[in-house]
């Protein structure tokens, strides 16, 4: 019989474990913010000028302090405002355009990315909304196809610096 209480009770907190550990996933996902579409009267976070009028690939980002989405011009603003020591620590996401899923003149938003994982070609002849910008893409192949093309170096996002914007 105490067998019995033993295996049953071991089968319950199991069963209560993994319940719960499913639950402590769902809140981390629910956690998680998507990347949201740009409107036609959003504005530069960094520079306040008006996104949509601008080809090339854009960002947003959340921060740990914030519901609100900050939405970028370029991904060079972009980089601009994350590179800054006192907003490093601070963004919880951040997005960018895979261009090589959408057209350079007017990116779509629904192929946002995360940005942490993307491939960046720096210094190319592609012009974004501050002039030169860094083309994103989901792939490394792709950012390197994209860099014979046009020029540039390719770079994963955390080699991005400062000094090469």
């Amino acid at each position: 019989m105490k067998r019995f209480f033993y295996s049953k009770s071991i089968l319950i907190f199991s069963l209560l474990a993994l319940l719960l550990g499913c639950s402590d996933e769902q809140t981390e996902k629910e956690m998680l913010k998507q990347a949201v579409a740009i409107e036609s009267s959003d504005e530069c976070h960094l520079c306040g000028m008006i996104i949509s009028r601008f080809p090339g690939p854009k960002g947003e980002l959340y921060q740990k302090t914030s519901e609100d989405v900050a939405k970028f011009c370029s991904t060079r603003d972009l980089f601009g405002y994350l590179l800054q020591p006192e907003n490093k620590r601070q963004v919880k996401q951040v997005f960018v355009h895979d261009m090589s899923k959408t057209p350079w003149g007017k990116p779509d938003d629904q192929y946002f990315i995360d940005a942490r994982s993307a491939w960046f070609v720096v210094d190319s002849s592609k012009k974004g909304a501050m002039g030169k910008t860094l083309a994103s893409f989901g792939l490394q192949e792709d950012a390197r196809a994209f860099s014979r093309e046009y020029g540039g170096n390719v770079y994963a996002f955390d080699d991005i610096t400062i000094d090469m914007l």
